[in-house]
């Protein structure tokens, strides 16, 4: 049987990894694991779905009444099963098949899967060594290929125009979430959905992960604004911060000493870095201005289908970073009572650095 061509190469690629790797057989729920090498997004229930390869064979645990559905995104062999008779037989014979009956198999397994799937695959297996799937789904994910840098680089272009607007339409008496609301018409209007969205009026940026509410924007406030979108299939993620009115003097001193921090980190981030010096670049330029307590968090995370996935920019992560790796820089400071500053972009590690997907500056945005 012929895949789907995209499928075709990332599955020649897994199997290249599990062979450098040891790995008898990788086992994908319905994730974005599943949906990166298959392109299949099943309905997620109770009832067992997996995606099973082996260096022989790739096929799925199906339940039957989703498999019309999922039929239309792949080719590779379905092994259904009904709900009056269980998912038993059928994960019998797809191991069977795979050639992953024998005892001791390394199996990687997908960190997100359901652990009752999970268990009823381990159940199935005779003395399986187990592990998840750094060194082999995630490690190739984080590495982006052209399609995927067309599609974020597609998604932060939408991004920039609603994030402008969002700006341009700050008036007082305006809510936090009236904004939210016309940067989810403009994410529509542009054929995306909202992934998220952090409208932060004054003091409520000092919370990094600040829910918007009916907070009302006042002259010379603070804003900070927080948004994701997603386009055919990937998200954009991007920070931008502004002042409503005439900005304080320590606002204007704190919102340069964060560039200088996104400035420094873009200078360090090249493949072969650690991803640990990026987030020392960022945070030695915070703490030397006397605000290294008032970074609360990682100075980035990979983004690829997950908003959220590896690599993580962060001080304890070892990881070597690799030519198409996409991931944020976003140092920030929060004063608690007064305002946050935090300024983030999502970058492509070329040969020669970081490609910044957004177009939109970083400049203070000042209405």
């Amino acid at each position: 049987m012929t895949e789907f061509p995209l499928t075709a190469a990332r599955l020649a690629a897994l199997r290249a990894r599990m062979e450098l790797t040891g790995t008898d057989l990788v086992a994908l729920g319905p994730s974005s694991h599943m949906a990166w090498l298959s392109g299949v997004h099943p309905h997620g229930d109770e009832r067992p779905v997996m995606l099973l390869v082996s260096q022989s064979y790739a096929g799925f645990l199906m339940p039957a009444l989703n498999a019309a559905a999922a039929r239309k995104d792949t080719d590779l062999p379905f092994h259904p099963w009904r709900d009056d008779e269980g998912p038993d037989a059928a994960l019998a014979a797809l191991l069977e098949a795979c050639g992953a009956t024998r005892p001791n198999l390394s199996v990687v397994l997908d960190e997100t899967m359901r652990t009752d799937f999970s268990l009823r695959l381990l159940d199935a297996l005779e003395t399986p060594r187990r592990r998840f799937a750094d060194d082999t789904v995630s490690l190739l994910r984080a590495s982006k290929d052209d399609s995927e840098y067309h599609a974020i680089k597609a998604a932060h272009l939408t991004n920039d125009k609603a994030v402008k607007a969002a700006f341009a339409a700050l008036k007082e008496g305006v809510t936090e979430r009236e904004i939210v609301e016309l940067i989810k018409t403009e994410y529509a209007a542009a054929g995306a959905t909202l992934e998220f969205c952090s409208v932060c009026f004054g003091a409520s940026g000092a919370f990094p992960h600040h829910t918007p509410g009916d907070t009302q924007l006042t002259r010379n406030s603070a804003v900070l604004i927080d948004t994701g979108c997603r386009l055919d299939g990937y998200p954009s993620d991007m920070t931008r911060c502004g002042y409503f009115g005439t900005p304080e003097e320590d606002y204007e001193e704190v919102f340069d000493v964060v560039e200088k921090a996104v400035q420094a980190a873009l200078a360090v981030a090249k493949p072969g870095v650690v991803a640990s010096d990026i987030d020392k670049a960022a945070r030695d330029v915070i703490t030397a201005a006397g605000y290294g307590d008032r970074f609360l968090h990682r100075t980035g995370h990979g983004l690829g289908i997950d908003i959220h996935e590896p690599p993580y920019i962060a001080a304890n992560s070892d990881v070597v970073l690799a030519e198409g790796n996409v991931f944020s820089i976003e140092p920030g400071i929060y004063i608690e009572g007064k305002f946050g500053i935090r300024l983030e972009e999502i970058v492509i590690l070329r040969e020669d650095g970081a490609e910044i997907f957004s177009e939109m500056p970083r400049d203070m945005v000042r209405v």
